[in-house]
């Protein structure tokens, strides 16, 4: 009976669980198979994706250099063994900067332009356009080495890259262009200063090629040379510009081909007629002044006769300090010493004044024990001392204080007003005719000092003018 009820009950369950296995097996499998054939559509698309972006991605096109540069050597020269290389030159100036006379030197900026023919560069070319470069490829093939004689400094301007154009044609043409500054040395002579005109120059040459290697040339002649319309300097008017060529010859090397950029500079003169030579003139006409005041008046008269040596010496130290330390005498050199000498001999004059004067009234004291008609020994003395003239005796109680200051307040303790009021109208009556008695007092010298020194000057300034003009 046990046994009978497990066969049913084994039976029934086989029935029962064999179907539910059969069908997950049977699921398991088709899932298998559709993951797999999901995999195959997805790749599919991913190759199909792949070609489609490599179809439409864009890709750099390789262009063949035509130059052919690393086929060459070009660490010589074009046609190295046979004639020389013509290289032409031109020359656009844009400015002179400055020009320096103490250091005896300019400063130009200037577009350098080269023209030769280089068959290495060659190319063939459909359509004849050429080729244009930058400072980069330079370095890579054969150019001109030219340099500045006599220059101080120079550079290529660099911003905002390196002005440098290299321009190549199919034939093998080549044009070099170069945006340069140069600081040169300019020999100036400055025996006409500032009434000068200055010949300066900048030298092209080619620092190791001779003429057996580089024949260098203008490109177009005296064209070759231009500059800006409106050039112009501070101190100077450009006058002139010319090119110009020639041989240079160095015992070691050779004869090399040399270039010249000659230009011609004129000063211009107001500058200095209103810093030196009108200050001179008016120092001169003031040392005049002293021909003109009264020969007792010592003070006066010799002050202002040291103020103007000062400030002559004043002015000739200025002009020295702004020009080379030259051992020649300049323009204006002869015009300020001999100015100074002027001023001098007013001094001097003044000098042989006072000492004749002086002479002669002693002189004149020791025949009748007076002066003059005007002037006692105590009126001589008290102008010599203060520079003023006294008209009486009794006016010189006031200036003897100075010489003896007791006997003054003496004079002054017993001094009487009517003896007050009596100074004070001869006073107001001599004071109309001081005029007078100063034209008929002057001596000789003064007089004619008055009209010597002036027309000599004059004679003076007419031949400088003349001659340095």
């Amino acid at each position: 009976m046990i046994l009978a009820f497990q066969l049913v009950s084994f039976t029934y369950i086989w029935i029962t669980l064999i179907p539910n296995v059969c069908a997950a097996s049977h699921i398991r499998m088709t899932h298998q198979r559709c993951s797999s054939s999901m995999k195959q559509i997805w790749n599919s698309k991913q190759e199909t994706r792949m070609k489609k972006d490599d179809s439409t991605k864009v890709r750099p096109q390789k262009y063949e250099q035509p130059l052919h540069i690393e086929d060459n050597d070009f660490a010589m020269r074009p046609g190295f063994g046979g004639s020389p290389v013509p290289v032409g030159i031109d020359v656009h100036v844009e400015s002179i900067d400055s020009i320096s006379e103490t250091n005896m030197d300019f400063t130009m900026t200037f577009y350098l332009r080269h023209y030769w023919k280089d068959e290495r560069l060659s190319f063939p070319s459909t359509a004849n356009k050429s080729m244009t470069f930058d400072h980069r490829l330079i370095r890579k093939i054969w150019v001109p080495d030219i340099f500045f004689v006599h220059s101080k400094r120079s550079f290529i301007h660099d911003t905002t890259m390196e002005n440098i154009m290299l321009r190549v044609h199919p034939d093998g043409n080549v044009l070099l262009s170069l945006r340069i500054t140069v600081s040169a040395m300019c020999f100036m002579d400055f025996s006409r200063f500032p009434l000068d005109t200055q010949n300066c120059s900048l030298e092209l040459e080619s620092y190791a090629y001779n003429e057996d290697d580089l024949m260098l040339y203008w490109k177009h002649g005296n064209k070759s040379l231009n500059t800006e319309e409106h050039m112009s300097l501070s101190q100077f008017f450009i006058e002139d510009f010319s090119a110009s060529s020639g041989l240079a010859f160095y015992s070691s090397t050779g004869w090399y081909n040399r270039l010249f950029i000659n230009f011609v500079l004129r000063r211009h003169i107001f500058f200095f007629v209103l810093q030196t030579y009108f200050p001179a003139i008016l120092m001169v006409m003031l040392s005049w002044v002293s021909f003109w005041i009264d020969r007792r008046a010592v003070p006066a008269r010799v002050s202002l006769g040291i103020t103007t040596v000062l400030t002559m010496s004043t002015i000739i130290t200025a002009v020295s300090a702004s020009m080379p330390q030259v051992s020649y005498l300049k323009a204006v050199d002869v015009y300020l010493w001999v100015s100074s000498f002027f001023v001098f001999l007013s001094v001097i004059e003044y000098a042989a004044v006072n000492y004749l004067t002086t002479v002669e009234e002693r002189k004149q004291f020791k025949k009748t024990g007076k002066i003059s008609r005007m002037y006692n020994i105590d009126v001589v003395q008290a102008m010599a001392f203060d520079g003023c003239y006294h008209d009486s005796e009794i006016d010189m109680d006031q200036t003897s204080l100075s010489l003896n200051s007791e006997d003054f307040m003496r004079r002054k303790s017993i001094r009487s007003p009517s003896t007050d009021s009596t100074r004070i109208k001869r006073r107001k009556s001599l004071g109309g005719h001081v005029g007078r008695i100063i034209l008929e007092n002057n001596h000789v010298i003064d007089t004619y000092s008055r009209i010597l020194f002036p027309v000599v000057y004059l004679l003076f300034n007419l031949f400088y003018w003349g001659v340095y003009v």
